[in-house]
């Protein structure tokens, strides 16, 4: 087992249900593996036949990895591909919990979270547009979107590129259509930074045999010097990990080394950070500990499971047992790993042991940074002591921590969810008055307490107006929230919205509205919708398709049955007045409620009884 060669060996442990080429272990089953393995070799394309990627792409290769059976797992794997070189990648964030840790999504260099981009030429704009509603034209398949690309007279720039894969992101055919057609035009080359928007959103949409063909395209071969880096390889990690594939994932890092890259601790770290990331955590902490002899444990390795167990699955209790093993094992607890446990604690509303561990830190001479600071005040807000979280603001200020927009946050949350407005408000203002930008969390907490829409759209004007642009999880609460007051026609105004405002429908918003169509009897609307859904290649949630189908099933089999009813001589007058329908019990209980009162009233000794 000590064996460190040439080949540096690597132990993965992959639980169960793995649905493609699955490797069957629990967890106490440890697979020791090479740094290309044998058994699952990615990166040996003779072993494949040749794949062809869809006939209107024109694309003919051999495939480096199998796309993964994940049908049944239902997830989304919705992300920003301009943030694919990011170090924050797209996660699935929980839009209902109630603590912001500071790692929101689509956050620009002021902090203000915003998916709508701000173009850095004026010129590109009208290029964008053009493009843009060449892609969107109702109808357009890849080649007639191809077709009228090459008539229209765009001058390309990466940054131009860039732009238009950002606002394409959602729908994979589009975006991969205008990439190549992109590709062949003079004068033009696509930089790192496209090649990794495009992997991106192929990931995203489980297209991983064609994300593979591009990153042997970014090889170069004898043309060329190679475009690919370590976070060529990681982008596909991350995809494989937010679908569940960590077979893949795993295999995706033992290729490092074929690309020429070495692989060390850092590398090993964030292979294990994008495990956590997806929520993957029991995965990550058995990598870690069935690697201990070839990465050493250190801090920042545990600190990366505290985190995935603290923030991502929220359980105390697998918390406090990473907690002690870092005890055990001699390694000090720092300020990022009580932030994590402190986090815990304060979502999971134990307010004592917040209070305890905040305490422990002062006795240990570890100095608190903003972030545990930040959960401090956001459990004592959820507990309802507002004066103590402000009074402990005060006292950051004195330590020299300027409290930021999660700051603000953490208290103005907690205050919405208790329906405390006017102090919620309060406190917006004065984050205003210290420059400080809303961020989306801070609106989407004045949403989930708004009751009309008036309110509603009053508030949507005003985020726009501060800078703040309304991102996918903004317009799904707002769709699932007019679904329930059963306001179709705003549904549709903020369904159309999403497209004026440069934010393609991706899966989870197709659902959102599909659901709440259906719970509203728009049965034929929600089934233009889902076909609409899987005309752009995104997979039903299970539940929606199963209602759907048997819905269509239901209507086939009724209008069969009016089929065969109308030969056998219905339409005859007098036969049709001897069939009378019979009531549902519905219908019978109405009607038992229009009928007038008939029983009688006496009155005894002052009170009303019936007879």
């Amino acid at each position: 087992m000590n064996r460190v060669g040439s080949r540096i060996s690597l132990l993965s442990v992959v639980l169960l249900r793995i649905n493609h080429n699955s490797l069957v272990v629990n967890r106490c089953h440890v697979v020791e593996q090479s740094l290309v393995s044998d058994g699952f070799n990615l990166f040996n394309p003779l072993k494949y036949e040749t794949f062809l990627a869809p006939p209107n792409f024109g694309l003919s290769v051999r495939p480096f990895s199998t796309s993964s059976s994940t049908r049944s797992l239902g997830e989304s794997t919705d992300a920003p591909a301009h943030e694919a070189l990011s170090d924050e990648d797209d996660g699935d964030g929980d839009e209902e919990d109630d603590y912001d840790d500071g790692h929101g999504k689509n956050k620009n260099k002021n902090g203000t979270d915003c998916s709508k981009l701000h173009l850095r030429d004026d010129d590109l704009a009208p290029d964008v547009k053009t493009i843009l509603d060449i892609m969107h034209e109702m109808g357009s398949g890849p080649s007639d979107i191809k077709q009228k690309l090459e008539h229209c007279s765009v001058a390309l720039s990466q940054e131009l590129v860039g732009e238009v894969l950002s606002k394409t992101r959602n729908d994979w055919e589009a975006a991969f259509t205008f990439f190549l057609w992109a590709g062949k035009q003079p004068g033009y080359t696509h930089s790192v930074r496209e090649y990794h928007s495009m992997i991106s959103i192929l990931g995203k949409m489980r297209k991983f045999d064609t994300a593979w063909t591009l990153i042997e395209e970014m090889r170069g071969g004898r043309t060329g010097p190679s475009l690919i880096t370590p976070q060529t390889l990681l982008i596909m990690i991350r995809r494989y990990c937010a679908i569940h594939d960590v077979a893949r994932a795993i295999n995706t890092f033992y290729a490092y080394k074929r690309f020429n890259f070495q692989i060390g601790l850092e590398e090993f770290q964030s292979l294990l950070s994008a495990l956590c990331r997806y929520k993957n955590v029991q995965d990550a902490e058995n990598l870690l500990f069935c690697n201990k002899n070839v990465f050493p444990l250190d801090i920042k390795s545990f600190n990366i499971i505290l985190n995935g167990w603290c923030n991502l699955i929220v359980s105390t209790s697998h918390a406090e047992r990473i907690w002690k093993e870092m005890s055990k094992r001699g390694i000090k607890h720092d300020v990022v790993s009580y932030g994590s446990i402190i986090s815990c604690y304060s979502k999971s509303s134990t307010l004592y042991k917040v209070l305890r561990m905040f305490d422990d830190m002062k006795k240990r001479k570890i100095t608190p940074d903003r972030k545990v600071y930040n959960a401090v005040i956001h459990a004592l807000a959820k507990g309802r002591l507002v004066k103590e979280a402000v009074n402990l603001i005060r006292k950051m200020e004195d330590n020299n921590i300027i409290p930021d927009v999660v700051t603000y946050n953490s208290l103005i949350r907690p205050l919405c969810k208790a329906r405390k407005v006017d102090e919620a408000k309060q406190f917006f203002d004065e984050m205003l008055k210290r420059s400080l930008c809303p961020t989306i969390q801070t609106f989407h907490a004045f949403f989930r307490m708004l009751r009309t829409k008036e309110e509603v759209f009053e508030l949507l004007d005003k985020m726009r107006e501060l800078g703040c642009c309304p991102t996918n999880e903004t317009y799904i609460m707002l769709i699932r929230k007019f679904c329930r007051w059963r306001q179709l026609d705003d549904v549709f105004k903020i369904w159309d919205a999403m497209k004026e405002d440069g934010i393609g429908h991706d899966r989870s918003s197709y659902i959102v509205l599909i659901h709440g169509l259906f719970l509203n009897g728009k049965l034929e609307d929600a089934f233009r919708y889902y076909a609409e859904m899987q005309e752009k290649g995104f997979l039903p949630e299970p539940k929606t398709e199963e209602i759907l189908q048997a819905w269509v099933s239901g209507k086939q089999s009724t209008e069969d049955q009016v089929t065969d009813v109308e030969p056998n001589g219905l339409e005859n007058d007098s036969f049709k007045n001897k069939v009378k329908d019979i009531p549902s019990k519905f219908d019978r209980e109405k009607n038992f409620l229009r009928q007038p009162e008939t029983r009688r009233v006496i009155r005894e000794r002052g009170f009303s009884l019936w007879d």
